[in-house]
């Protein structure tokens, strides 16, 4: 007989995680909670929810699931992972210090450079894929180790084990922003981090039909900071947003499995491809990380991206608008494919400097793979890798 003890597995996770039968109908979904306030029997007698900003119980349901799905004990949820990220570093005061992935998300780039450096809290951006960068550019102040891992868009992979050493040492946070990853693939506090981030509009929402952001962590102490910042600067997610990514989360690892097989044949084809200089997927076994992602990662993920041979931006726009089924388009994780150019699109804040510096070219694309029919996305590229600028 099996033991009782053993975990749950994560496809079992991914559909019963947080849910629980609506106690008043018994609804086996749990209720959108389409409500600013609610109502209490006397001053400060109330069922645990007072105010929508502060609790929502679509929201609690979600938080749960998070937490269950991460092996965490806390999730807490806001409007966009851009908020979610936002909180973070609103735990920080003015001189502290942030060492940070040099191949990360424009976004999460422009927030700590235009926005956070601008309030006197430093930030180092360095190749994380050399622990001897990372521990060169600590300093006493610093506080917080931000990973990306894969990294967004070139898919390079960090040793979160490896931070995980180093941010104990410092005694700082280590934050990955599991977002490519999903918890599908990857569990990055099982090996030592201490938050993980997660822009919920991707793989967990899944359709392409929601944003939202999400942390989750163990430690009590970190999570009462974390909800008194979500509370106070108000970054919160309506119950409607919460409900679809509940609802997407029940078949994330079904979704994950097809993204995976996908990518894994679309990088083969790019390989193969007489145009393409190079391909980055960590499934490859010739990437550079791809002994770290097969020990830290249960699949290699769905994202795929690669750069056309010569440095003709003209060329890349030729490929990005001539396709059918990839869709140009911001964003990833949804079913359908999606195509994009870092540099004019989702890393365009970064300077072109910058980008080129860190491996960002302009002939840099970037690809969703999404659950169609392999061969239906290997034709589509063929066709569009057959133009020229």
């Amino acid at each position: 007989m099996a033991s009782s003890n053993r975990p749950q597995g994560f496809g079992t996770k991914a559909v019963h995680a947080g849910a629980e039968p609506d106690p008043t109908t018994g609804a086996i979904m749990t209720p959108i909670y389409q409500t600013s306030t609610y109502v209490q029997a006397a001053p400060g007698d109330h069922k645990g929810y007072e105010y929508s900003r502060t609790h929502n119980p679509t929201r609690s349901a979600l938080q749960r699931a998070l937490a269950g799905l991460e092996n965490g004990k806390h999730g807490i949820c806001f409007a966009t992972g851009m908020a979610a990220i936002d909180s973070l570093i609103k735990t920080l005061r003015p001189g502290d210090h942030v060492v940070s992935t040099n191949d990360l998300y424009g976004g999460t780039y422009r927030l700590f450079t235009k926005i956070f450096q601008e309030f006197g809290i430093g930030f180092s951006f360095v190749d994380m894929t050399d622990a001897g960068q990372v521990a060169a550019a600590m300093r006493p102040e610093t506080r917080l180790i931000w990973v990306e891992t894969p990294t967004n868009p070139l898919l390079r992979i960090v040793d979160i084990a490896a931070m995980a050493e180093l941010a104990q040492k410092q005694g700082c946070l280590l934050a990955v922003d599991n977002t490519f990853a999903s918890p599908a693939l990857q569990s990055p506090l099982e090996f030592g981090a201490d938050l993980v981030m997660h822009s919920a509009t991707k793989y967990l929402g899944g359709h392409s039909d929601v944003v939202l952001g999400a942390l989750v962590v163990r430690d009590d102490a970190l999570a009462e900071k974390l909800t008194f910042v979500q509370n106070s600067s108000g970054g919160t997610p309506g119950p409607m947003d919460c409900f679809l990514v509940l609802r997407g989360i029940k078949t994330l690892h079904l979704r994950m499995q097809r993204h995976c097989a996908n990518a894994g044949a679309i990088a083969q084809f790019l390989q193969q491809n007489s145009r393409v200089e190079k391909v980055h997927w960590p499934g490859s076994p010739d990437h550079p990380g791809h002994a770290i992602a097969s020990r830290q990662m249960r699949g290699f993920g769905g994202m795929v991206s690669f750069t056309l041979k010569g440095d003709r931006m003209e060329d890349a726009l030729a490929v990005l608008s001539g396709t059918r089924l990839f869709a140009l388009a911001e964003s990833l994780g949804g079913v359908e494919s999606l195509i994009g150019h870092p540099a004019s699109m989702t890393h365009a804040s970064i300077p072109r400097e910058e980008r080129l510096r860190n491996g960002l070219a302009d002939t840099l694309i970037r690809l969703s793979v999404g659950i169609e029919d392999p061969q239906d996305l290997i034709d589509d590229l063929s066709q569009a890798l057959d133009r020229k600028g």
